[in-house]
This record gives C-alpha cells, sequence and structure tokens, in this order.
C-alpha cells in the first residue's frame, strides 16, 4: 500500500513543557492507525497538528504529498475530523446539516445518501439536539466525510457511548477504511485499538515509545518475559450483555 500520511521530528513545545518531542510515523492508504497514551502523552496535540489546527514548531507533515505547514488550505480538503465532542447548531434537520457540510467545500450531494450509510434515514427531518450520543457521534462522522477526504481522523469517538453504539460505530469505522481512506485514531479502549487497528503507536511524555500491530507488540511483550494469570475465556461481560440485550440499534443510540 502506498504511504498518504507522512510525519518526520514532529514537535511542539508549551513554555517549559515539549508537549510533542520528535515524532515520526507513516500512515498507509486504506490504514486504521491507533495513536494511544496516557493524559497529557501528546497524542491529541499531535493531530491537531496534522489537522492544521494548531501551528508546528518544528518538523514536517505531509498528507498525500502535501506540506501541512506550507498549503493548510489545501489540507483542509484532503482530511475529515470527528472530533471527541461534536457539536451542532440546534433548530437544523439532519439533511440539512448535511447539506450544509457539503457546502461548506462547494460539494451538492443528496444527503439521503450519506444518512443512509451510517442507518439515520429514518432521522432524516428530525433536529440534531433530539439525538442520541450515539446518532451525534454517526452524525458527525458522515458530515466529515461528505466531501470525499483521503484521511480521517478521529479522537476518541466511542467515549461514553453503549456498548452496542460502540459496536456499531467499529463496524462503520470499518468501512471508511475499507472505502480506502485512511484513519488516524485516539482511543483510550484497548479492545478497540486491538479490534479496529492495523498498526498502533504508543506514546509517552511527547514521544512514540513503540509502533507495531498490535499482534505483534504483544508477542514482543511475551518475548521480554512479561506473564500474568493464564485464564481463557470465550467472551467476556460486554458479550454476555449484547446476547441479552440484543445487537440491534435501537431509538435513542
Amino acid at each position: 500500500m502506498s504511504v498518504m500520511v507522512e510525519v518526520k521530528d514532529l514537535k511542539k513545545r508549551y513554555g517549559e513543557k515539549q508537549a510533542v518531542d520528535g515524532v515520526s510515523f507513516s500512515v498507509k492508504k486504506g490504514e486504521i492507525f491507533g495513536i494511544l497514551g496516557p493524559n497529557g502523552a501528546g497524542k491529541t496535540t499531535t493531530l491537531e497538528m496534522m489537522e492544521t489546527l494548531r501551528p508546528i514548531d518544528s518538523g514536517e507533515v505531509t498528507i498525500d504529498g502535501v506540506d501541512v505547514k506550507k498549503d493548510a488550505q489545501k489540507i483542509k480538503y484532503l482530511i475529515g475530523v470527528q472530533p471527541q465532542s461534536p457539536a451542532f447548531q440546534d433548530k437544523t434537520r439532519l439533511s440539512e446539516v448535511i447539506e450544509l457540510f457539503a457546502a461548506a467545500y462547494g460539494e451538492k450531494v443528496d444527503p439521503m445518501e450519506f444518512l443512509r450509510d451510517v442507518e439515520l434515514e429514518d432521522k432524516a427531518n428530525s433536529y440534531v439536539e433530539n439525538l442520541s450520543g450515539g446518532q451525534k457521534q454517526r452524525l458527525s462522522i458522515t458530515t466529515a466525510l461528505v466531501h470525499g477526504p483521503k484521511v480521517f481522523f478521529l479522537d476518541e469517538p466511542t467515549t461514553g457511548l453503549d456498548p452496542q453504539a460502540r459496536r456499531h460505530l467499529w463496524e462503520l469505522i470499518k468501512k471508511v477504511r475499507d472505502k480506502g481512506i485512511s484513519v488516524i485514531m485516539t482511543t483510550h479502549y484497548m479492545d478497540e485499538a486491538e479490534i479496529l487497528c492495523d498498526r498502533i503507536a504508543i506514546m509517552d511524555n511527547g514521544k512514540i515509545v513503540a509502533i507495531d500491530t498490535p499482534k505483534n507488540l504483544i508477542k514482543q511483550l511475551i518475548g521480554r518475559g512479561f506473564k500474568k494469570k493464564q485464564q481463557v475465556e470465550q467472551a467476556n461481560l460486554e458479550d454476555v450483555f449484547i446476547d441479552l440485550t440484543g445487537k440491534e440499534l435501537r431509538d435513542g443510540q
């Protein structure tokens, strides 16, 4: 697969704190790439520099060959961004929201096509403020894709969602990847990262301390002599919850 995103020696300082300290990685076309780390590790700052939301102190980011520092306006047409807490204008119907976002990029689209992709077509004439948290996240994803971006950024997309909505969002993210879009995401849920991400970068104190596939990172840990009490379960409590309450999305999700 060809490289879609290249990050080289990226740095950001706030006063005495070096928030991002020489971060380098690449993301392939059609890959889900996860950035993990504790609070304050520099994950969000790294994403915001890549998204043109924060100036880059030093280093380089290129997306589809375009330099983020030199051509921020062009980058905005190449990327889609789904924030951690999506916010939309009240008293606006979902179909109108799609049209507004498309118009901002000079695009004219069929709102129902995009709402159908995220299973919100039956809410086309509903107001945004009447949506549940999961529905707002799905709407946020589709509004970020109306202009056909090549790279899609998600910052902790499933925080606060119930198990059905969370797993449904996982499937939606995989569908985005399967369209050939590169997905870059942060999450605090290790199971989410292990299931979704093709590769993972782990950050701490502004630096990347490991980068590989989830499977290889686990193998490396075991190779260093790590052991824990052997306990193999075929299911967990979330599986029980899903089995007893159903997999389908319901009103309010």
